[in-house]
């Protein structure tokens, strides 16, 4: 297939894209990843063997550009790639996309005129956050396609229902065109809580604020922790709690407290698998409040790692935690110092919309989530 793409572009310096590389998979008729070493790697494909040919061939002038969901990808094929990871859109990019692209695109596609149908950005705003929840433009495409369908069926049936063009479509009416909202945005809490915070946590589909809750009650020293968690977040409970015991002098709780009450750190949504290391000062912050009855902030969110030094460790997915903040209208987000280096390729949006305060120790968090 390479020779032949080779051929078929007449130069032996091509861009050959290998479009969603993570979907491969082995049987007994062969291993493509092992194939694709070969192929992909510069030091080999100079003498790279075609098996229907029956010759060496040199790839060592082609660029190739693979694609992928995942990076689940067998490790010696990554090892020859340079990754770039490309984010998610902000809900402006998207805005901008559909209105420069998609609309017109389905508009065209559907025999439609663009004098026929008027779509508002406010509208196009809704049908992004309650009808899609995705990082590209798939979904979205697929919304806005079928509304220009509807609006093709109304046309036809102007004999019986006479229109008057355009055909609006707004925020009162968009329910008859796409059905009821899909998806509801995570909103902050109302008001200061004790013992529930708002951790920040990436997903495949972008950014989401994670709820965290603690209570504490009479009993034996049990830890309990429930919500679909993985192996990660079990031992980030445990980290914490060794954590809030370390400070019990400084917070002034009784040297006996955690032998005489039982500890449950809650999150919210338990039929959704949780795990990643990045919800450490979060849970670390929620057993304190519930252990001290310290009210915590409703418009902060963080995110992060501790260790039992008490050190805040680097994450991932910046951007996609920052914008999950902003859409939730949280106004302080606590992040790792480690990742200030971040920020510096962050949208504008998403910068001047936030206070963000960075961290290098888990005790400078609870002055800042603390009411």
């Amino acid at each position: 297939r390479i020779i032949k793409a080779m051929k078929k572009a007449k130069v032996t310096n091509p861009l050959i894209m290998l479009d969603e590389i993570d979907k491969m998979g082995s049987d007994f008729r062969g291993d493509p990843a092992s194939a694709l070493l070969e192929v992909l790697d510069p030091e080999q494909n100079a003498k790279f063997s075609d098996h229907y040919l029956e010759m060496d061939y040199n790839l060592s002038d082609v660029l190739f550009l693979t694609t992928a969901n995942s990076m689940h990808i067998p490790l010696p094929l990554l090892d020859r790639m340079e990754v770039i990871r490309i984010a998610g859109y902000t809900e402006n990019e998207k805005m901008h996309i559909s209105k420069s692209h998609l609309l017109k695109k389905n508009i065209a596609y559907n025999g439609l005129k663009a004098k026929e149908i008027s779509l508002d950005d406010d509208v196009l705003l809704s049908v992004i956050n309650d009808y899609t929840r995705e990082a590209g433009v798939r979904e979205l495409d697929r919304c806005v396609s079928k509304i220009c369908r509807k609006v093709v069926t109304q046309l036809s049936q102007q004999a019986t229902k006479p229109l008057s063009l355009p055909v609006c479509i707004s925020q009162d009416n968009l329910s008859d065109y796409l059905g009821v909202k899909r998806f509801t945005r995570s909103k902050k809490a109302e008001m200061d809580f004790v013992g529930k915070i708002q951790g920040l946590a990436w997903t495949a589909v972008g950014g989401e604020l994670l709820t965290i809750e603690a209570v504490v009650y009479p009993g034996k020293g049990n830890i309990v922790y429930t919500g679909s968690l993985g192996d990660v977040m079990k031992e980030s409970v445990k980290t914490a709690i060794s954590i809030v015991k370390t400070e019990s002098k400084h917070y002034k709780i009784k040297w006996d407290f955690f032998d005489k009450h039982d500890v449950h750190v809650h999150f919210p949504e338990g039929a959704t698998p949780k795990d990643g290391p990045s919800a450490g000062i979060g849970i670390t912050s929620v057993i304190l409040s519930a252990v001290t009855q310290k009210k915590i902030k409703s418009d902060v969110a963080l995110t992060g790692e501790v260790t039992l030094s008490g050190d805040v460790l680097a994450i991932g997915g910046l951007k996609e935690k920052l914008l999950a903040a902003l859409r939730s209208d949280v106004s302080t987000v606590i992040i790792p110092a480690d990742n200030k280096k971040d920020l510096v390729e962050m949208p504008d949006e998403v910068t001047q919309g936030l206070k963000i305060c960075p961290v290098t120790k888990v005790q400078e968090v609870f002055p800042l989530v603390f009411a």
